[in-house]
């Protein structure tokens, strides 16, 4: 009888909160799918190297030439899984050693992007522990965009305009998320304590700034340099929020008030986005959400192979899985979204000044 069978065979019945994890954890740890793939993810890694080498001799190739804009859009596509293999690294998916997750991180996402790779895992972290919860979770916080109506109440101008019209300009929002990720790692970093470790990150944010605009500067004109930088860094911004969006926006959000295990927590927050040979490759395995958040050190390579056990298993405990449709996933953010916006355009709210 296979692991799993014999994971199903058992009575179906909810165990305690703290121990309806454990059975799916056992059963993954034997099928051997949370071993490391260093081998594979060095391939990988040096693959994406090579590719980002070709779009720079593009860039040299053609030189001052208009069509060099082109090569934005596979700059901005290589960049972003750059990012990927950075978010890898910071959950410990590619080795065994601290040293090594935290040379290749920096390497991708403080000299490769511009970002700060201990900014990202600070706030990813946090995200993982207490995903959509709403007092918890950076990446459901009030900002530009709001996910409750509590979080909406008492926005006036500008960011009342956002909250009420937030689902229309979400996408374009988007393409503004690469500039944003690094102003917000700057900042970061020229808070944070201990400062040497601080200075290594600005200093490979540094470097990354004075090669990408200088060696663009080599090789076109002022004015295309800065039409060339803004159409990446949109594309980048608008390829990564994609890839991350569908995840959880419109999901369930616990409060302070919400009793979940781990595995409850996990699932009910998320949503994947059903496989496909081109959305895997696009969305870097990451559309495997649901996997991904419960065993968050498992190489992504490895999320899809997972993906029928947990399945099978929170159907069996009677926690709703969640997979569906690249489109789909959108449509359902963006509901939720539009909802959002949908209380505060009613006249009752506009008279009251929301």
């Amino acid at each position: 009888m296979t692991a799993t069978a014999d994971l199903l065979d058992r009575p179906a019945r909810r165990q305690t909160k703290g121990s309806d994890f454990a059975p799916l954890l056992r059963q993954i740890k034997d099928s051997g799918l949370l071993e490391r793939r260093l081998s594979s993810y060095l391939g990988s890694i040096a693959f994406n190297l090579l590719c980002l080498t070709a779009v720079v001799a593009g860039l040299i190739l053609l030189g001052n030439s208009w069509l060099v804009l082109l090569l934005a859009v596979p700059a901005a596509v290589f960049t972003t899984r750059a990012a990927f293999f950075g978010h890898d690294a910071g959950h410990q998916q590619i080795g065994r050693s601290r040293l090594v997750h935290d040379a290749i991180g920096q390497l991708h996402a403080n000299l490769l992007l511009g970002m700060s790779y201990g900014w990202w895992n600070n706030k990813h972290n946090r995200h993982h522990a207490n995903p959509n919860h709403t007092d918890k979770d950076p990446d459901v916080a009030a900002g530009v965009l709001v996910w409750t109506l509590e979080q909406a109440e008492g926005r006036t101008g500008v960011h009342g305009w956002l909250s009420r019209h937030q689902a229309r300009i979400f996408f374009p929002l988007l393409t503004l998320e690469g500039v944003a990720l690094k102003v917000a790692s700057i900042t970061y970093l020229l808070r944070r304590r201990p400062r040497r470790k601080a200075a290594l990150e600005l200093g490979l944010i540094a470097a990354h700034l004075t090669v990408y605009f200088g060696g663009l500067l080599l090789v076109m004109s002022p004015h295309k340099v800065i039409v060339f930088a803004i159409l990446h860094h949109a594309l980048f911004g608008l390829h990564l929020g994609s890839v991350f969006a569908p995840n959880h926006k419109g999901m369930e959000m616990p409060d302070a008030e919400t009793q979940w295990g781990h595995l409850e927590k996990q699932v009910r927050t998320s949503r994947n986005v059903n496989g496909h040979p081109v959305t895997d490759w696009m969305m870097g395995g990451l559309n495997y959400q649901i996997e991904h958040h419960l065993f968050p050190n498992m190489p992504r390579a490895n999320l899809r192979h997972a993906q029928g056990a947990v399945r099978a298993y929170c159907q069996h405990i009677g926690v709703p899985y969640l997979s569906t449709g690249l489109i789909d996933s959108y449509a359902q953010g963006l509901r939720h979204m539009h909802h959002i916006g949908h209380q505060l355009r009613r006249p009752t709210a506009t008279a009251s000044g929301y």
